[in-house]
């Protein structure tokens, strides 16, 4: 009798592992694929950048330090083969895009170009997908990192080396993103 119940124990015990364990991998599946779902914005970004470039230079004579840091942000960008490659390459990537915006700034014939007008528009759509896509990334990735660290998942987890993943964040973007806009009239 008592090598039944132990043995039920046992069963149970395994059984709980094998759930948690393939929660686990749900969630750090959850988590690549919402991370592909940001990829694919990215990629659409990646794709208008070099349109945005060649929109600004024939106005920006002098500003060819933040194209140029713009074009080798989007390779790094496009080389990047991980997840934390990416983040990283991206986050480089949109401080770079912000550097344009400040820059664009002294240039009103610019900004009434209809094209670079356009460009500015289909970009911003971009950038507010991405925002989104990201928000979702951060999500899955919080569930997974949340999983990995409360007990009993925890120690099927460490186990199985799942471990806690960064998070999508805006980087050196997130000073300027805390700031209030200055309104002028």
């Amino acid at each position: 009798m008592i090598i039944l119940v132990i043995l039920g124990i046992i069963v149970l015990l395994v059984l709980m592992a094998i759930s948690l364990y393939n929660r686990l991998v749900k969630l750090r599946n959850s988590r690549e694929q919402a991370f592909a779902d940001v990829d694919v914005q990215l990629k659409q970004r990646h794709d208008m950048i070099p349109q945005l470039v060649e929109a600004v230079k024939g106005y920006m004579q002098h500003e060819r330090g933040v194209l140029t840091e713009i074009t080798e942000a989007r390779a790094n960008a496009m080389k990047a083969t991980t997840i934390n490659e990416k983040i990283t390459a991206e986050t480089r990537l949109s401080t770079a895009l912000e550097g344009l915006k400040i820059a664009v700034e002294a240039y009103p014939d610019l900004k009434a170009s209809q094209n670079f007008l356009d460009l500015q528009n289909e970009i911003a759509d971009i950038e507010n997908k991405i925002a989104a896509a990201r928000r979702f990334f951060n999500s899955a990735t919080k569930e997974l990192n949340v999983a990995t660290e409360v007990f009993p998942s925890n120690l099927i987890a460490t186990l199985f080396n799942f471990k806690r993943e960064p998070l999508f964040e805006l980087g050196d973007q997130r000073t300027t993103a805390e700031t209030p806009p200055k309104i002028q009239f």
